[in-house]
Order: C-alpha cells, then sequence, then structure tokens
C-alpha cells in the first residue's frame, strides 16, 4: 500500500494521522498484508469445496421449558425494574 492510500483509508476511518504515523502504519500493512498472501498461498481452494463428514447436529426446535419460568429470577437480579422489564438508561 502506498502513502496515498493510506492518507484515504485514515480518512473514511476519519482518524487524523501525522506523516510519520502513516508511514509506519503503511509499513505495518505491508507486514500484515505480506503474512496473509503466505496464508492464502498456503491454505488450497480445493479443499474449501471438501465437506467431509460432518452432518447437522443441531436439535429440533422447541420450547425446552416452560414460558416465564425464570422471569421473575431474571428481574430480581437487575438493578433498575420497571414492571416485567429491566430498566435501563436511555443512551440517544
Amino acid at each position: 500500500m502506498d502513502t496515498d492510500a493510506m492518507k484515504r483509508l485514515a480518512l473514511l476511518c476519519r482518524i487524523d494521522m501525522s506523516e510519520e504515523e502513516l508511514e509506519t502504519l503503511r509499513a505495518e500493512m505491508e507486514h500484515i498484508l505480506g503474512y496473509v498472501e503466505k496464508v492464502s498461498e498456503l491454505a488450497p481452494a480445493e479443499r474449501a469445496l471438501e465437506v467431509g463428514v460432518h452432518h447437522n447436529v443441531m436439535r429440533e426446535d422447541g420450547t425446552p421449558r416452560a414460558s416465564g419460568m425464570y422471569t421473575e429470577a431474571l428481574l430480581s437480579a437487575a438493578p433498575a425494574r420497571e414492571g416485567d422489564f429491566i430498566r435501563v438508561k436511555k443512551i440517544l
């Protein structure tokens, strides 16, 4: 990656970086991309097509326990409660 690409990346991420930081990050990205390239060379594409003996081991959907069985215990452990709901701070 060149420095201009790093500047565009920093702009997209809304990160203000000095020229020294951009150069350091560019060098680090070169190393990271080099490792990714080595890994992709070692992993043959044919292996991705093999399925093997794996099968679906998930259980069927169903109701494992009665609805509301743990509601009161969970609500009593909450720091604040409003009726049958956990009260949380407004974030917007």
